[in-house]
């Protein structure tokens, strides 16, 4: 259904012409006793006229619709639209509403995308000019073991991750050694994943496939903490 909040409104007799043609025996007094019975809740003017809108259209279709066809009870029918109110959706319009079949979140990268490496090595001077930070920040960065180079001085496309996030926090007033928490947080999920696994033996696809699914499932659980979080504050 979509949502209450439509902008466009109509009166009782629109609201009955709507669906009359798919209902032929729906009235004004059926409408008014199902909102007596709580299932229809329009809004009203400032002077006590009842207004409904598309969603009100589409709410009492599908109430006509479950009593003619599925002969259901107003107490299911009021279960069921509790159920989409609270954002259940039944798969088909034939059954009750169900929870949600969970999605893979698009914000979170997949396995194979942990796994991918470039054959990026920058010096020092290209990884602050690719990620928008300057030489100190960078210094900063590995002093706080948030980049590291490898043994010929250089970084790879990791690194220049880190430090473009770390420009972009900067510019909110957060430095280097505000970040540390992410190291230490990402090292505590990494050590849980080697804990839960054992060490995973080089040449062993499949132990690394379930190395890369457990870790792609904590960053996960840490992207939804972190949605749950905003959405509880606003």
């Amino acid at each position: 259904m979509t949502p209450r909040a439509a902008r466009s409104t109509m009166t009782i007799g629109a609201l009955l012409t709507s669906v009359q043609d798919e209902f032929p025996d729906v009235t004004i007094s059926k409408i008014r006793f199902l909102e007596a019975q709580g299932l229809l809740t329009p809004t009203r003017t400032p002077k006590g006229y009842r207004v409904y809108t598309v969603g009100d259209v589409e709410r009492l279709r599908y109430i006509l619709t479950a009593q003619r066809d599925r002969f259901w009870p107003l107490k299911v029918i009021r279960e069921a639209l509790d159920a989409i109110d609270r954002g259940l959706t039944p798969p088909d319009g034939s059954d009750r509403p169900a929870p949600p079949e969970v999605t893979a979140d698009a914000d979170v990268p997949t396995a194979r995308h942990l796994a991918a490496r470039r054959a990026l090595r920058l010096t020092v001077a290209e990884l602050a000019e690719a990620s928008g930070c300057d030489a100190e920040t960078i210094e900063a960065l590995e002093g706080f073991h948030l980049v590291t180079a490898d043994p010929d001085g250089h970084y790879g496309d990791d690194a220049l991750a880190v430090a473009h996030a770390a420009g972009r926090l900067s510019a909110y007033g957060l430095e280097p050694r505000h970040l540390r928490t992410f190291r230490t947080a990402a090292d505590r999920e990494i050590g849980l994943v080697e804990q839960a696994l054992g060490p995973v033996a080089s040449g062993d696809p499949a132990g690394e496939d379930r190395r890369l699914d457990m870790l792609q499932a904590c960053l996960a659980l840490h992207t939804a903490l972190v949605k749950a979080g905003i959405h509880a504050q606003g």
